[in-house]
């Protein structure tokens, strides 16, 4: 019930059209058992009356009564279910918007122990589940309880000795919606994660298309994604079992108790205890009441899939960021003198560390290189920086201020980023380079693309600045991407670089164009350079060689070349490589 309540809690801002809604909900529920008492004159005053002055007085009248509540039961639905609807729509808008920035506002620590196809399903699938549950509770469970009350009223107004023969029927009818409730429930759950599944699959092929044509996984990764298929299908097919058994099963606890009543009931009328008309009028509500229960029975489907759905969104809700900001965070808007790493120690998994006992620092200015295999936590420093992660012990000082108590945005500000792993949006060229400046100069724009020598290739663009990159920029080459990417640095303007790795997977005409693109990029800051090409580097101001978390060498590129160790090593190996590669041309 908690969870429920808190999904209720989304109708708060919209408490007067749900007031209102209820309003006509009543008023439908007190015009149901009026049309059908309304057949009880019509049967008495009209069909067997034998005044026939009077009966033809009543033939007049009547006609009219009936068209008039039904007009009325006809607008005072249209409102409700407008209202709700509407409510309902504007919740699921509202919900969907929370989880959205509530998700993009949690630490990388979650999305490396998430799939992204699971998230999105939460966002799309899951939220959609939960509308029905909020629009079904107002409309068909509370108009179905108050529609309930008035036929019940009806039928002991017309007759209450023999309504409450009828009335003995409703536990029995009842009983099943609660059985039926908790395996549509488990089934519910079981089948909205097998869903979360699918749609991983499904993202991760769409994603890695290139790949899976690559490799002819065509076949592979088809049946991979019919597995998740099934199981969604097999648990889908439990909760429609027990969906379409219940059905039946009101259906016919209803009918014993209906024929009973006509049975016992039309043995008056035919010894004249009763009129023709209140039987009719009797029977009328009696039938009618029974589709309200079994309305409250079928809703339990809709209503139990959605309190899965919900705990599954609120498990995200719920679940808070690594990374926050002090209490009393201090801004800085400038870097005036030093980033320094002071024995810091980090792992990604508890008692694995990734990094460890770390210490050097970068004044302004200077072009300071980290090299080494594969591996080793060279990245990772570079997230510590920007602090996508917290360190596990030591600290990261940015002129003098540890991150932590640093309000991350104005922190971030100062940064810049460009790496081997270029991410554009599907938007167009100048919104890709201008991302993050709302309103920004078209020709402040071009500045960036010509320091990132992309203007000339946009120049042959068909829409120019204009023109649709596709997902990812998938319209682009490598080269293309990474311009945009250093183009996008550029008119950020950040006092403080961070270059991971951002010409290792470019061909060598592409590698000079974003090698000097980069040059421009690194005049006047303070440059943090992840290097796979030790030939990019030879100039830093300061090289530290990473193996295995912990740093073995730091230098400069000729004491380091001087002395035996890894970074020689590298170096001599890329050398030769080179070498070689030439000679093959």
């Amino acid at each position: 019930m908690n969870t429920y309540f808190r999904l209720l809690s989304y109708t708060k801002p919209y408490v007067k059209r749900v007031i209102l809604a209820l309003v006509f909900l009543l008023f439908t529920a007190i015009l149901t058992p009026l049309s059908m008492y309304i057949v009880k004159p019509v049967f008495d005053k009209i069909f067997t009356n034998t005044n026939k002055p009077e009966a033809a007085h009543w033939l007049m009248l009547l006609p009219f009564a009936i068209i008039i509540i039904y007009f009325a039961k006809g607008i005072c639905t249209y409102v409700q279910i407008y209202l709700v609807r509407y409510v309902g729509n504007r919740i699921i808008m509202d919900m969907r918007d929370q989880l959205y920035r509530h998700i993009t506002s949690l630490s990388m620590s979650f999305f490396n122990n998430e799939r992204m196809g699971i998230l999105q399903s939460r966002i799309t699938n899951d939220v959609t589940m939960v509308q029905g549950a909020i629009s079904d509770v107002m409309s068909n469970l509370i108009g179905s309880a108050l529609n309930i009350i008035g036929l019940v009223g009806l039928i002991f107004y017309l007759d209450w000795r023999h309504a409450l023969i009828a009335i003995i029927v409703f536990p029995i009818a009842v009983l099943p919606i609660t059985q039926f409730a908790k395996k549509m429930k488990s089934s519910a759950r079981m089948s909205q994660e097998k869903m979360g599944e699918v749609t991983s699959v499904l993202n991760e092929t769409l994603n890695g298309i290139r790949v899976v044509k690559a490799f002819g996984m065509e076949k592979y990764e088809s049946s991979r994604f019919l597995i998740e298929l099934r199981k969604f299908f097999d648990y889908s097919m439990r909760g429609v079992r027990y969906s379409s058994l219940s059905s039946p099963v009101m259906e016919t606890i209803g009918a014993v108790g209906i024929a009973v009543i006509v049975w016992y009931v039309g043995g008056l009328v035919m010894n004249g205890n009763i009129t023709t008309g209140t039987f009719a009028a009797f029977i009328g509500g009696l039938i009618s009441l029974y589709p309200q229960i079994k309305k409250i029975n079928d809703m339990n489907n809709t209503i139990m899939q959605a309190l899965a759905a919900s705990e599954r969104i609120f498990s995200v809700l719920d679940t808070k960021p690594d990374i926050k900001d002090d209490p009393n965070p201090v801004e800085i808007n400038e870097f005036n003198e030093e980033v320094e790493f002071k024995d810091v120690s980090y792992s990604y998994v508890d008692g694995i560390e990734v990094l460890s006992g770390i210490n050097f620092k970068i004044r302004k200015g200077e072009v300071f290189a980290i090299v080494g295999p594969s591996g080793g936590g060279k990245s990772t420093l570079a997230d510590l920086l920007a602090r996508f992660y917290d360190v596990d012990s030591g600290s990261v000082t940015i002129d003098g201020y540890n991150v932590k108590v640093i309000k991350t945005e104005s922190m971030r500000k100062l940064i810049g980023i460009v790496t081997q792993e270029t991410i554009l949006f599907n938007d167009t060229i100048k919104n890709n380079i201008a991302y993050g400046h709302e309103d920004i100069d078209d020709n402040k724009v071009i500045e960036a693309a010509k320091a990132a020598n992309a203007d000339e290739f946009i120049k042959e663009m068909p829409g120019k600045y204009n023109t649709l990159i596709g997902d990812r920029g998938v319209r682009l080459s490598g080269g293309q991407r990474q311009r945009l990417a250093i183009a996008r640095a550029i008119l950020k303007n950040p006092p403080i670089l961070i270059l991971d790795e951002a010409t290792s997977s470019l061909d060598s005409h592409s590698e000079v164009l974003v090698q000097e693109a980069i040059n421009n990029l690194m005049q006047n800051r303070t440059t943090f350079v992840i290097a796979h090409r030790l030939s990019t580097i030879r100039h830093a101001d300061q090289i530290i060689v990473v193996e295995k978390g912990k740093i073995v060498q730091r230098g400069n590129h000729q004491s380091l070349m001087e002395e035996e160790g890894l970074y020689k090593k590298l170096s001599e190996m890329q050398f030769n490589m080179a070498k070689t590669e030439e000679q093959g041309s």
